[in-house]
């Protein structure tokens, strides 16, 4: 699993259309509203690097209202929730 956090500045009065639109894509688990220099985090999570594509850059960021992305790729996920999930679906120790 490919973990990516997408940091999103959207248009102030466009905030809540933009959040459901982004939440709604597939490849995204969870979409959160923020404080701070951005409006959104968008939780993308697919099987392959590649999908990455697909979702970030092929559709996240044509959502309208949308004024500027910044993408952060997971290296490791020490959530235990998430460790549960991973094992739940077969997938291998990442050690």
């Amino acid at each position: 699993m490919v973990t990516a956090i997408v940091f999103v500045k959207a248009d102030v009065a466009r905030i809540h259309e933009v959040a459901e639109t982004i939440a709604a894509l597939d490849g995204v688990s969870e979409v959160y509203s923020i404080t701070g220099a951005h409006d959104l985090i968008a939780m993308v999570r697919v099987r392959r690097h590649e999908e990455l594509n697909d979702v970030i850059p092929g559709r996240l960021n044509k959502v309208p209202g949308i004024v500027d992305t910044e993408t952060h790729i997971a290296f490791r996920t020490y959530s235990q929730h998430d460790l549960e999930v991973a094992f739940s679906l077969g997938l291998p120790d990442a050690d």
